[in-house]
């Protein structure tokens, strides 16, 4: 028999058309029809007789009520690198694959709009097109649109995994002092490689000029990562850039230092409670603010879907999927 599998979002099949003909022609597929994002109760209803479901990123959590709706389910895998929206542990115990998909299509993609926001917050070019759309644009000043300095100043890296990596070797060529803070031991080598130095997140936000962040989302140990006494360390002329998840930051105490301008600007690409904005931020001139599109590059995207789908197949013929992210599942199952 036919595994069969739910797929929360159509648009899927048009990413990635020839890894999803292999879904196809292995599985009974269930795709959500809509062009919106699915609701939980429509997602129950979806998993309940399924074998697979295919979610993705701004997906609703899926939470113990949704795994346990799916009484067949053997795996969930996310078209994503995050998995935070998944209720890991209710999986676990249930003997369910997690998966997801990091790549480094997805890495190089994600690094690169890091420093497109960088810059573009830094040198007010947002800002600029938004006044010569509007017509207040009336000739060049010399004293307008002054933006920072990048050449020499200090890049301060929190997370130096697989893109935080990325964004330090595009940082050749600015003649810039680069600092990174992790939780995990980073190979020597790699760091004499990357020419970073490791320092405490307190040194990281003292010292830099821009602070990039590329953490992910770990309850009760990044939540707030960046707060109002994390703020309050950063110098008022550094820049805050956000490529990791929205909750890393405390949205609010940023809007209020971005608006009294104790730091001077932040570009967001995740929001805390997205899509929505934390009060006030939308109209601040030195906010950056994109739709969560840092991995929108054509050959991430396709990765994304691709790699999704090669878990979901592995998993639904019994094998252990190449990006597991729930280890403790194989010791559960028979």
């Amino acid at each position: 028999m036919r595994p069969k599998v739910f797929v929360t979002r159509k648009v899927l099949s048009q990413l990635a058309p020839d890894d999803f003909s292999l879904l196809e022609a292995e599985c009974d597929l269930e795709v959500f029809p809509h062009d919106r994002i699915i609701q939980k109760k429509e997602l129950i209803a979806g998993a309940k007789d399924k074998d697979g479901i295919l979610i993705s990123v701004g997906d609703p959590f899926i939470d113990r009520e949704i795994i346990e709706a799916g009484k067949n389910l053997k795996i969930i895998a996310n078209v994503g690198v995050a998995f935070s929206a998944i209720d890991i542990e209710a999986a676990t115990s249930r003997g369910i694959f997690v998966t997801n998909t990091p790549s480094e299509e997805i890495s190089v993609a994600v690094a690169e709009a890091t420093w497109a926001l960088l810059l573009a917050v830094a040198k007010r070019i947002v800002e600029g097109d938004k006044d010569v759309r509007a017509g207040r644009f009336r000739g060049w000043g010399p004293a307008d649109y002054i933006g920072a300095d990048i050449i020499g100043k200090t890049l301060g890296i929190v997370g130096l995994g697989r893109i935080g990596r990325e964004v330090a070797q595009r940082a050749r060529g600015w003649d810039l002092r680069l600092l990174y803070y992790d939780v995990v031991e980073i190979d020597p080598k790699v760091e004499a490689e990357l020419g970073v130095k490791r320092v405490s997140l307190e040194t990281l936000l003292k010292e830099s000029d821009f602070i990039t962040l590329h953490c992910p989302l770990i309850p009760g140990k990044t939540y707030h990562l960046i707060g109002e006494r994390e703020l309050s360390l950063m110098k008022p002329s550094a820049y805050l850039i956000n490529v990791s998840r929205g909750p890393v930051v405390d949205e609010k105490a940023l809007a209020k230092f971005l608006q009294q301008k104790r730091v001077a600007g932040a570009a967001l690409d995740v929001y805390e409670n997205e899509p929505r904005l934390a009060e006030g931020l939308a109209g601040l001139d030195n906010a950056v603010l994109t739709p969560h599109l840092a991995s929108a590059s054509p050959r991430a995207r396709r990765s994304y879907v691709a790699l999704a789908i090669k878990n979901l197949l592995a998993g639904l013929r019994g094998e252990v999927p190449p990006n597991l992210v729930n280890e403790g599942v194989i010791k559960s199952q028979p």
